[in-house]
């Protein structure tokens, strides 16, 4: 019985949530982990079984062998998914999860290339002469104008871009869609890219691939990135998300409408989006403290 109460939920995070492979194997290593440690007898166990104590006493040990604060209130979080998903399966009555609190974690701003960096990318940064410059430059490009996720952008078919009315159609989490508008400086990026594919008769329906046609990986483009990003900035992490991040930072440090950029970005809540503006008012801070007579 708890190991089909444990499918089930999973079949719900498949089918009904729509959850990525990643996430619902994050939740089933979460899961796992947390029952090793409780050790129940599943022949005789029941979830009814499970109770608070059991939840903090595992918080502790995380903590007491150094698992981040971030990391734990993932975990904890899938713990949450699933006593929600029994209580309302009325598979149990009292959710074990109601008295738990996870740690506090230090706030952390999206870290974000500037803006003048992002300049010398495209007019200073030499990239390959050929079909792999082409597709390189168009990858960063893809990034930075559209604020687009490493999954997404490595999702995309030919048949998702509009030329014609300088769109393109993104998959997002939970497979739900969105269009998102192209400069026209990007719209000729991608026909000369799609021009030189289809003159080396690259005839994969993915939008970006490799020399020999092949799809290409989400680490090839995380390389991609890295490589090109090292070149005008010195910030610690260079990856595609970063190229999220200076997407979204960039865009509010312009006057765009928080509720637009939410949009483009394919976030649920605005909640999510509203971490962008703390660097928003940070360069605010920094430009009072540097033009007011009494700003020190």
């Amino acid at each position: 019985m708890f190991n089909k109460q444990i499918d089930s939920f999973f079949d719900y995070l498949t089918y009904e949530k729509k959850y990525s492979v990643h996430t619902i194997t994050s939740y089933k290593n979460d899961i796992s982990q947390f029952l090793a440690f409780i050790n129940p007898n599943t022949e005789v166990f029941s979830v009814t079984d499970i109770n608070y104590q059991q939840i903090r006493a595992w918080v502790a040990s995380l903590i007491k062998d150094k698992i981040a604060a971030r990391s734990v209130n993932r975990k904890l979080s899938s713990l949450k998914s699933f006593f929600k998903y029994l209580q309302r399966q009325q598979i149990i009555d009292v959710n074990p999860m109601a008295k738990i609190s996870g740690p506090k974690t230090p706030k952390r701003l999206p870290v974000f290339v500037d803006e003048h960096q992002m300049e010398d990318l495209f007019a200073e940064v030499k990239f390959e002469e050929g079909f792999n410059g082409l597709r390189d430059c168009l990858i960063l490009d893809l990034f930075y104008q559209t604020g687009i996720r490493r999954s997404e952008l490595t999702h995309l078919k030919e048949l998702d871009v509009d030329l014609f009315n300088s769109t393109i159609k993104v998959l997002g989490k939970r497979n739900k869609e969105r269009i998102i508008p192209i400069s026209l400086a990007l719209k000729r990026n991608l026909e000369s890219y799609l021009q030189v594919k289809k003159e080396l008769n690259l005839s994969n329906t993915m939008l970006l691939v490799s020399e020999k046609g092949h799809t290409l990986s989400e680490q090839s483009v995380y390389n991609t990135v890295k490589k090109y990003l090292s070149q005008v900035t010195t910030i610690q992490k260079k990856s595609p998300h970063v190229l999220r991040h200076s997407f979204a930072t960039h865009l509010l440090n312009n006057g765009a409408d928080i509720n637009a950029v939410k949009d483009l970005l394919g976030h649920a809540n605005l909640s999510a989006t509203q971490v962008y503006t703390h660097n928003t008012i940070e360069k605010l801070k920094k430009s009072y403290k540097q033009a007011h007579p009494r700003g020190d």
